[in-house]
Parts: C-alpha cells; structure tokens; sequence
C-alpha cells in the first residue's frame, strides 16, 4: 500500500509539476476561456444548425437539378427548333427548286403543245391535200374511162356513120337498117315530148319506136356513150315514140301499135304525177331503162326516118 501511496504521490507530484511548469499566459487563457465559450454555444446550437443548413443544401440541389434539367431541355428544345428552321429553310429552298423546274416544264410543254399544234394543222393540210389530190386522181381515172368508152363507141359507130352518108341526112345514124338521130348536141336544148316529135316531124321523121330487141341494144349504147354525165339522172333520160294518153296503162307506139316487149326500169311505170310519155335513160342495164316521165318534162330525144334508096 506504501508502494502504492508513494506512487500515487509520486505521481500527483510530477502531474502538478508539469502543469505548473505549463501554465497559460493571461492571453492564453482569454484565448481558451473564448474558445470554451464558442464549443459551449456550437455545443448547444449544432442539432438544430446542421438540420436547417442540410435542408438549405437539399432544396440548393434539387433546384440546381430543376434548373439543369430546364436548361437541358430548353437547350434540346432550342436545338429542336433549330433544327426545324434549318429544315423548313432546306425544304424552301428545295421548293423554289421544285417551283424552278415546274415553271420550266411548264414552258416546255406550252412551247411542245405549241409545236405540236403546229404539225397537227400541217398534217391535216397535208391530209386534205391528199384527199384532194385523190379526188383529182379519181375524176382523172373516170374521165379516162369515158374518153376511151367514148373513142370505143366512136369507132364502133364509123361504119354506121360512114353507111348513113350513104343513107342517112348528115347528122344522122343509120343502124338497124333505119336513120336515127340523137339530139346530143349543147345547142338543142331539152324539149317537152311533144316539141322534140315536131322537131322530128320537121326533118321528116318522128320519134323513134324501138319495138326490137336489136333496135333497143344499139340505141342504149349511144345513149350510155353519149349521154351527158354532168346531168341529172332525170335530166339525162331521150324521149321515144311511146305514150299512154288514150287509156291509162296501155302503151302504144305513134304508129298506134300496142307495146309488145318493154325495158322498163323496176317499179316503171308507176303514172306519179299523170306521167303518160316513156324516155330511155343511161343505164349499165339495159334491160331496165325506160321509165315513164310528165310529157311536159324536157329532155333530149331520139329521131327515126327511113332511110334513102342508095344508089
């Protein structure tokens, strides 16, 4: 226990040995009475300091991360938008592109459409042209046709001409053993039937009876080579010596002998309009070209006489 005591002493001895060998200065212990003072107020003052100043941080961040994120995404937004006023400004510019090669299209096809408009009126001239020149082609052929229809008959009626001089008045055919005289020439113009058999009469014959077959052929192949073409059907038709002004439907020649054989065309006679005197018309069958006519109708005629004795 000694030990003890003396160690305890020993040592509450050096313990006050060295504080009293390190005691403060009055400086020293202003410092450390101030800076007791502020451990004891920062002591009794953290709790409630610490919490509000962790809020204060909290609300500090999360209205930092509010503002980065607006300040994101107005800066996402503006790129948007920039991106859009870059894109509208590329699509104007492409339109103005587009509004460029429409407008130029456009030219080229009102200048293709004026073109082609163009040659559209020249091949329809060109159309008409050759339709004309066709037309000219044709008339040509058939006026060939009859001139050498015409040099045929021409030829086939010199022995009959070179015969009626022997026969015949001049001006007149003789076939068939009779002198017949067609009214073809421009300055006999068409007669009613009754004014061509005086003209008949006077040059001492009458209107021709064509009572054979014979008789029938020859005559309806001058008149076919003869007849006028520029004329009317009924106004290219010869009076004949037939009628039926005694009864109607009983046709007779002027000699007063009754019809026996006839070229009537089908439906002739049918009497339209009190038509009492026959005609011969060109036909290319002439086994159906007589038809009956008005007597006051004008048309050329056919002459028949007996021919002179020859010598």
């Amino acid at each position: 226990m000694e030990d003890g005591e003396d160690f305890g002493g020993v040592s509450d001895r050096s313990y006050n040995k060295l504080v009293s060998q390190e005691e403060p200065t009055p400086e020293e212990q202003e410092f450390f009475a101030n800076q007791g003072k502020q451990k004891v107020s920062m002591s009794l003052m953290r709790p409630e300091s610490s919490c509000n100043h962790y809020q204060r941080l909290t609300f500090l961040a999360v209205f930092a991360i509010i503002l980065l994120a607006v300040d994101i995404g107005l800066g996402v937004h503006y790129n948007k938008l920039t991106s859009g006023q870059r894109f509208l400004t590329d699509m104007n510019n492409e339109l103005d592109k587009l509004q460029t090669s429409y407008n130029a299209a456009t030219q080229r096809k009102t200048e293709a459409n004026k073109l082609l408009a163009k040659e559209t009126s020249e091949q329809q001239l060109a159309k008409w042209e050759l339709e004309h020149q066709s037309r000219k082609i044709k008339d040509y052929a058939k006026l060939t046709d009859e001139i050498r229809l015409q040099t045929a008959g021409l030829k086939a009626h010199m022995p009959m001409i070179k015969e009626g001089c022997r026969h015949c008045l001049p001006g007149w055919t003789f076939m068939c053993s009779r002198c017949y005289f067609f009214a073809l020439s421009d300055d006999l113009l068409n007669r009613p039937w009754h004014a061509a058999r005086q003209f008949c009469m006077k040059h001492g014959g009458d209107l021709a009876a064509v009572d054979t077959r014979e008789k029938h052929l020859a005559m309806i192949e001058l008149v076919n080579i003869y007849h006028d073409s520029s004329r009317s059907f009924y106004q290219s038709g010869f009076w004949i010596g037939l009628r039926d002004v005694e009864q109607e439907g009983t046709w007779k020649w002027l000699d007063g002998k009754r019809l026996a054989g006839s070229y009537w065309n089908d439906g002739e006679p049918n009497n339209q309009g009190n038509e009492d005197c026959a005609a011969m018309y060109p036909r290319s069958n002439p086994f159906k070209s007589w038809n009956d006519a008005s007597c006051t109708h004008a048309l050329k005629w056919v002459c028949e006489m007996t021919p002179n004795t020859a010598s």
